[in-house]
């Protein structure tokens, strides 16, 4: 099977709606290494604000078509390894949807601080149900748009503020997802590498949503907003560390096959603000 690596720039908001998360896919498509041996394709995804809400999901047939042009893109150039820079959270449902049809025994490792398992009843943004949609326990389009959906033990949790789980993502105990919390990641990563083993995972896809950190260790993120208190932050605010997180990818990647990685919510809020004071300029008008 020929290795070849794709990665999509999917500067995809509408599942957050928040429009800044195109800035934070700008800048990461910066950061990232480039490689000659890995082919870089970006997604074109709506500018546009969303329309009046006439649905419960908020950019509902915005998201759906750009879920299916990352889909057609994805069996179109059948890669055997998929990068994919977002964007909000919703930008894992097309490639993981994708590598569960390529791979069998293929586990998730979803790197979050939120384990994103709402659906229709208790949330009106996809990246908070893009984990439900492709365990087929989210919202219905989204749900019937996805020809390969995870089984639970496919999943394991990683970072998860477990204590403060809300009433939307309580499907973490309905379908007995396994997790880990970050006080047990801070312990070593035999945890995860047990589940890995227990579940005969062959290969993996890794979605990491950058709330996952501390914002005392990594600003460019939702909490780390400047001059706010991320203890008044709406949501569980990420414990791990860039090192906890690289420790990890690492193990992963040198002890089983990464076919995947996510990267999502970056969130840089100097440039973001920066960007947003010069827009005011006349001269830039």
């Amino acid at each position: 099977m020929e290795k070849s690596t794709l990665e999509l720039l999917l500067p995809q908001w509408q599942g957050g709606n928040n429009p800044n998360y195109q800035i934070g896919n700008e800048i990461l498509a910066a950061i990232v290494p480039h490689s000659q041996n890995i082919e870089r394709l970006k997604i074109p995804v709506a500018t546009d604000a969303l329309p009046v809400q006439t649905t419960q999901i908020d950019g509902e047939a915005t998201l759906l078509t750009q879920f299916e042009i990352t889909g057609d893109i994805l069996r179109l150039k059948q890669p055997a390894r998929v990068i994919t820079l977002g964007g909000d959270c919703s930008i894992s449902e097309a490639p993981f949807d994708y590598l569960n049809g390529r791979y069998d025994n293929l586990g998730v490792i979803w790197l979050d601080a939120h384990p994103d398992v709402s659906n229709a009843t208790n949330s009106q943004h996809v990246h908070e149900m893009v984990l439900a949609n492709l365990l087929n326990t989210g919202a219905p389009k989204f749900n019937q748009q996805i020809t390969h959906h995870l089984a639970p033990n496919q999943v394991m949790l990683a970072g998860l503020k477990y204590d403060e789980l809300r009433p939307m993502d309580q499907a973490v105990n309905d379908l007995s997802l396994s997790y880990a919390t970050p006080e047990a990641l801070a312990q070593g990563n035999q945890v995860v590498s047990n589940w890995i083993a227990a579940n005969h995972i062959q290969h993996i896809a890794v979605h990491w949503d950058l709330d996952v950190l501390s914002p005392d260790d990594f600003r460019s993120i939702y909490p780390g907003e400047p001059h706010t208190n991320p203890a008044n932050f709406p949501a569980a605010v990420g414990r791990m560390t860039l090192k906890q997180v690289f420790d990890l990818l690492t193990m992963i990647s040198t002890q089983n096959d990464l076919v995947g990685l996510s990267i999502a919510e970056h969130m840089p809020w100097d440039a973001i603000n920066l960007r947003n004071g010069l827009a005011n300029l006349p001269i830039f008008k």
